[in-house]
């Protein structure tokens, strides 16, 4: 029997999501002030506009071409938050345990993302207001 699934939060994508952008926004606390409107606002933008943009794909599930689009925009955001993390990897702000960490779990949600575009007819809505996975 499918797994009936009534809100993007419950979605495993976007709990890993908000998983990693509350860990980049730990982690760049500890980043250089200069680094404030530079490095540390582009990465926190790009990881928090994961789960964002899943959420807007949720919301358009309706129209798969729309929640396609939507799922590609997160996929998006996570590729920039890991050249964000390599940056500041490279920058000498992250340790390599902290950087593995990251990047073990972005692409872990690489993959589910990928499996819910592959997938997308099992997201996407029906006439039916139950929402099957």
């Amino acid at each position: 029997m499918a797994e009936i699934i009534s809100s993007f939060k419950e979605l495993r994508a976007y709990q890993e999501a908000v998983r990693l952008q509350e860990m980049v926004f730990e982690e760049s606390k500890l980043w250089p002030k200069e680094e404030l409107y530079a490095l540390t606002s582009q990465i926190r933008r790009s990881s928090r506009a994961i789960g964002a943009a899943m959420a807007e794909a949720w919301a358009k599930r309706r129209y798969p071409a729309h929640f396609l689009s939507k799922m590609t925009d997160a996929d998006a955001e996570l590729q920039e938050s890991q050249h964000w993390i390599d940056t500041a990897y490279a920058s000498g702000y992250l340790s390599g345990e902290s950087k593995e960490s990251f990047i073990l779990l972005s692409q872990e949600i690489g993959r589910l993302i990928g499996g819910m575009m592959a997938k997308q007819e099992s997201f996407c809505r029906s006439s039916s207001p139950a929402e099957k996975r």
